[in-house]
């Protein structure tokens, strides 16, 4: 068998900021995946850069396998996850119900 030379990459430190449940959610994700945090945003990154083929522009790579979406499912019940992709725009910092700006 071949082997496969690793990719040389160069790190760096990330201040974001994220929705406390959906931090909660990518933790136990991680946990599920034996993997640390910053290697599953990694994963979740470089797959959403991935078109499906023949699906260019409309639909992206998915890293989670059944066991995985299964997982996240309870996570995100377990951790009040109650939002999709789609709640994304109307996520509010403040009591005044406007949107954030995106960090």
């Amino acid at each position: 068998m071949a082997t496969v030379e690793p990719v040389r990459v160069e790190r760096v430190q990330l201040g974001v900021r994220m929705e406390k449940r959906m931090v909660k959610v990518l933790k136990g994700l991680a946990e599920f995946n034996g993997v640390t945090l910053g290697q599953l945003l990694e994963n979740i990154v470089l797959h959403s850069f991935e078109a499906v083929p023949g699906q260019e522009g409309e639909m992206a790579a998915s890293p989670h396998g059944k066991r995985a979406l299964a997982a996240i499912t309870d996570l995100k019940r377990i951790y009040g996850m109650d939002y999709d992709t789609h709640a994304a725009h109307q996520f509010s910092d403040d009591d005044t119900g406007e949107a954030g700006t995106p960090d």
